[in-house]
């Protein structure tokens, strides 16, 4: 850009994240949740988020020795989006642990992380494999250099698994922003429904993901949702038994 060289995966997560800032701003403004204590719960999010996401990957082999030391892994090692969802969360709580802020936030975060996350899977879209072989002429296909870099056949038609998400995450953008934050009442659980449904859509689209098969024809993000997703649903489960998710049919004008 203008003659300076900028890595495409870190231009597009940077403009994610002020996308997702900007939605956290006009929300938490129209909610009236503008207590300067919201400034460190987005602190500990980012922060949260950061760690756990460089160190998401770290341990891929149960026998310690086999992984890469702490310090190789935070410099030269992968990067999760899941591990940084979890550390974001958890760093949310903790930092209203510290500060006392007992309101739920999860309305806030949710339509923003969706949009910061189409905004940011572009990079991964440029930068990355995009999926396996769809064994036929649809798909996205790489030239020599690009598909020796990522350890792919040059001229197969691949999976555009960033597509997928990025189209995913636009459209639940779209539908918390649009719809349903004027018409859910119950606090925090947009970000729940928003979590639950990815979690979903992430344990399937990783089939044509291109990432490594680790057990019975599953990846490590499968094996991580596996253990995690049903929390979620059965969160989902209850409070819809209890009549929690019932909308407001009178629509709340921003």
């Amino acid at each position: 850009m203008w003659g300076i060289p900028v890595p495409t995966h870190a231009l597009f997560v940077g403009l994610g994240v002020l996308a997702a800032l900007a939605v956290f701003v006009v929300e938490a403004r129209r909610r009236g949740q503008t207590d300067e204590r919201i400034v460190y719960v987005v602190i500990g999010a980012l922060l949260g988020g950061a760690i756990f996401m460089r160190l998401g990957t770290w341990m891929q082999h149960l026998d310690l020795r086999q992984n890469a030391s702490f310090v190789e892994h935070w410099v030269y090692g992968n990067r999760s989006i899941l591990g940084g969802l979890v550390g974001a969360w958890l760093g949310v709580h903790v930092a209203k642990r510290w500060v006392g802020y007992r309101l739920r936030t999860g309305d806030l975060f949710a339509p923003a992380v969706a949009l910061g996350m189409a905004v940011g899977r572009v990079g991964c879209l440029l930068t990355e494999l995009p999926g396996t072989p769809t064994g036929s002429s649809y798909g996205i296909s790489l030239d020599r250099a690009a598909a020796a870099r990522l350890g792919a056949d040059a001229g197969a038609a691949l999976h555009p698994s960033f597509v997928y998400e990025i189209a995913f995450h636009a459209a639940a953008f779209a539908v918390l922003w649009f719809y349903l934050r004027h018409r859910l009442t119950a606090p925090g659980e947009t970000l729940t429904l928003y979590l639950a449904g990815y979690g979903v859509f992430r344990f399937l689209v990783e089939f044509v993901r291109g990432n490594e098969v680790v057990w019975e024809g599953l990846t490590r993000p499968q094996l991580f949702l596996l253990a995690t997703v049903p929390m979620l649903l059965a969160r989902v489960a209850w409070q819809a038994r209890k009549g929690v998710y019932r909308l407001n049919t009178v629509e709340v004008v921003s």
